[in-house]
């Protein structure tokens, strides 16, 4: 495999952890160098990444910060096996990943989601990811639904601040017709991905039921560009979620998603599409003129 330079995965999750522990005791990196005897630069870099990160480094900062017994657990055994490439988790009842693609995101300058059954989870309204949550695992409680329909509807706010990444959604025609909750609900949805696509910093296209084979029908993914470090790929299966990072993997993703896109519609035809299925006349004459 070809290495991938830049600081891995698992261990911009721990910088990330450090910096939110952090700032949730309010203190400032000079405090916490002062509490564990390190220079205030070296604590700031770690929470960027900008340097490796040692288990016993790490241990002191988290001892320092009061961290949980399970979150320090957890960091530990990511800086133990920091240097290895690409990870993945087995999903419990509640996907343990997903704060991290919610901070990948935020911190992504290009987001780029292909998706082959459902409707992308940053471009879904409330009702249909409540409907889609509770088909897919009818045994997740009230609670955990809409704490889950929370999280997915705050992956939504990086679309309007003033810094946005640029997203590009590519989506197979079979979402759409998928009803996933009642017949309002898709129509709400169809007519939110009409008004995604007019956002200056969204793109979003079809892949028709008319395109040919291609390298998409493997599985949906979403690829995460950064400015300052390597690109990340994000695979999600049956129970398994992946962050993969090596050069080999990504550049497969990466012509996977450029073959996808050359069977696309164009962003016209796919608002035309969207808007004769739900019958907005007006939506697809704005789009013929």
């Amino acid at each position: 495999m070809t290495k991938n330079k830049g600081v891995s995965v698992r261990q911009r999750r721990v910088s990330g952890e450090l910096r939110r522990l952090r700032l949730l005791r309010r203190m400032t990196c000079k405090q916490v160098a002062e509490g564990v005897d390190f220079s205030e630069s070296k604590i700031s870099r770690m929470e960027t990444g900008d340097r490796g990160l040692y288990a016993d480094d790490v241990a002191a900062i988290l001892g320092f910060l009061q961290a949980p017994s399970a979150l320090r657990q957890e960091l530990m055994a990511l800086v133990r096996g920091g240097e290895e490439r690409n990870w993945h988790e087995v999903n419990g009842k509640l996907p343990p990943t997903w704060k991290d693609l919610i901070r990948f995101e935020e911190q992504a300058s290009v987001i780029k989601n292909y998706e082959t059954l459902l409707i992308p989870g940053i471009a879904q309204i409330p009702e249909y990811a409540r409907a889609l949550l509770h088909g897919c695992d009818p045994q997740l409680t009230g609670a955990e639904v809409e704490g889950l329909v929370t999280a997915r509807a705050k992956r939504q706010l990086i679309l309007g601040r003033n810094n946005a990444p640029t997203v590009h959604l590519l989506v197979d025609e079979m979402a759409l017709h998928r009803p996933i909750g009642d017949q309002e609900t898709m129509r709400a949805q169809l007519h939110h991905l009409i008004l995604l696509g007019r956002r200056s910093n969204v793109t979003f296209q079809v892949v028709p039921f008319a395109a040919r084979a291609h390298a998409g029908l493997q599985g949906p993914f979403v690829l995460l560009e950064f400015f300052n470090e390597p690109t990340l790929a994000h695979v999600e299966s049956r129970g398994t979620n992946s962050f993969l990072e090596e050069d080999d993997f990504v550049d497969t993703i990466k012509s996977t998603w450029r073959d996808v896109r050359s069977v696309a519609l164009s962003t016209g035809d796919s608002a035309r599409l969207i808007a004769d299925m739900i019958g907005e006349t007006s939506q697809r004459e704005e789009y013929e003129t």
